[in-house]
């Protein structure tokens, strides 16, 4: 039986005796979200033998260890979300006083126990995922793969045994890995591979960085009871991010009881009897239990040989693809963060998705990268899909309506708390259509799950306020914001420097 596979961008037939002395129709390499979910999936689309490799599974990452999961799995979205349910609790837990609720004996927190919890859980996904490639009838190796050739791949097993595979197609998604700063001292700080597996929970934290993993592990510790100050370059953290949330999650962190650092970067660590001296470039010092670099993550390619094999990388490392994933080797292909594009695990998934499409399902099909949420699990979370106001803005060929809510959330009325969600919509205003939704307070993700799927359809501010809210929720408020908060002229194109 002929087969369709995809060549610069067409759709040729090939014959399946010209492909009979490879060892598979696909190897993969890398075993994480992506690479899981586009071996299975491209044996569904007919590859009859795909085999995948990954490092052995350890908790806290390096370039000889990872584990079949990647670091969404073991040590990046899972088991950071364990930890923010488990920050999230000291604060129910004092809310819940209003609530009638009679916390007559002294409440502690054990670290080691929610510890311990979080592990095992991270052991049955990692089991799960490991059962979901055996079922599919994906080989599984154990060991360090690297490219040496456009159809050949090697595999380092844990015992130095270099096993060597042909494949009509490489499949590349090794993710990324953190990056941390070049300052004197920097070998005392920790990455967040090791933030999720600390033996003792710290009293004291400096974070460094101001993106999604710094304000998370900042609200993480700080919502365990630690001191945390968070250092970050910008005037408002989570740059990229729509100016007007950040400002939101900024006071809510620091009304949580974080010490806010606008505008500093760390000079120097300085191991002490005390704990880690830290010196900032205002001239600060403040000591530590913990320091955590969160200042970026980089594409997992240095032990790829890609540069022999003449695959092209930018200057970070990140592997250069076309629409379809394809490198300048036709043969290899590469999904994920190791491309850089948008570094997400549900996008992988995307792509891994895209892929096998593509390559064995003899429908080529581009990866769309258009209104996909996201969510920063701060305490409280901020999520947002579409556009930004700044975003809208400057892609604007007419005038831009903004419609805001902010307000005490009715659980916040009775416990006290002070601490508002805010609610934004982003619409052209020549279109009605909705460019963009953000929230910021509790249940921010699970709400904005719902209004992806609306901007998806291209869903026009009309049809929001058309549309009979539940009451009471938090959620009904984007359907009943009638009120424009501002007129913003799409001519005007202002730069955030923020």
């Amino acid at each position: 039986m002929a087969r369709k596979m995809l060549i610069d961008g067409e759709l040729s037939q090939t014959n399946e005796a010209e492909e009979a002395h490879f060892d598979f129709d696909l190897f993969v390499i890398g075993a994480g979200s992506g690479g899981v979910r586009a071996s299975r999936f491209s044996t569904n689309f007919g590859a009859k033998k795909v085999g995948i490799c990954e490092l052995p599974f350890h908790p806290i990452s390096s370039e000889v260890i990872g584990g079949v999961g990647g670091t969404c799995v073991i040590r990046g979205c899972v088991p950071k979300k364990i930890l923010v349910y488990g920050a999230s609790f000291g604060g129910e837990l004092e809310d819940a006083r209003n609530y009638g609720w009679e916390l007559k004996e002294n409440l502690e927190f054990n670290w080691k126990k929610l510890l311990k919890k979080k592990t095992d859980e991270i052991l049955r996904l990692n089991g799960i995922y490991k059962r979901l490639l055996s079922n599919a009838g994906v080989k599984l190796y154990e060991g360090e793969g690297r490219v040496v050739g456009p159809n050949e791949v090697e595999v380092t097993q844990l015992d130095g045994t270099k096993l060597r595979y042909s494949a009509k197609h490489i499949l590349i998604a090794t993710g990324s890995r953190a990056h941390s700063p070049a300052i004197p001292g920097q070998e005392l700080a920790i990455t967040s591979d090791e933030a999720l597996s600390l033996e003792e929970m710290p009293k004291r934290a400096v974070v460094l960085g101001g993106g999604y993993i710094a304000v998370e592990f900042a609200s993480i510790w700080r919502g365990m009871g630690a001191s945390v100050d968070l250092f970050f370059r910008k005037e408002l953290p989570l740059r990229g991010f729509d100016d007007e949330m950040r400002a939101v999650v900024a006071r809510n962190l620091e009304g949580r009881g974080i010490n806010m650092h606008p505008r500093t970067n760390l000079t120097e660590l300085i191991k002490t009897e005390d704990g880690i001296k830290v010196r900032t470039d205002h001239g600060e010092e403040l000591v530590a239990d913990v320091v955590l670099f969160a200042t970026g993550r980089i594409p997992n390619s240095k032990r790829l040989n890609l540069e022999a094999v003449g695959v092209e990388v930018d200057k970070m490392g990140a592997i250069k693809v076309n629409e379809h994933s394809q490198t300048n080797i036709p043969s290899i292909w590469a999904i994920g963060d190791v491309t850089n594009r948008m570094n997400l695990t549900p996008v992988a998934l995307m792509e891994g998705t895209c892929f096998a499409k593509t390559v064995f399902g003899g429908e080529p099909t581009k990866p769309d990268y258009d209104h996909i949420p996201c969510a920063v699990f701060s305490i409280p979370p901020l999520s947002v899909v579409g556009l930004s106001e700044e975003q809208a803005i400057e892609q604007a060929t007419g005038d831009i309506l903004v419609f805001t809510s902010s307000f005490n959330p009715m659980r916040n009325t009775i416990s006290g708390r002070q601490e508002k969600t805010v609610m934004k919509l982003v619409v052209d205003a020549d279109t009605d259509k909705v460019l963009g939704a953000s929230m910021c307070g509790p249940d921010a993700p699970e709400i904005m799950q719902g209004i992806a799927i609306a901007l998806k359809c291209g869903a026009t501010k009309a049809q929001f306020d058309s549309t009979v809210g539940i009451h009471p929720s938090a959620a009904e408020e984007f359907v009943t914001m009638r009120s424009v908060s501002r007129r913003v002229d799409g001519a005007k194109k202002p730069k955030t420097s923020m």
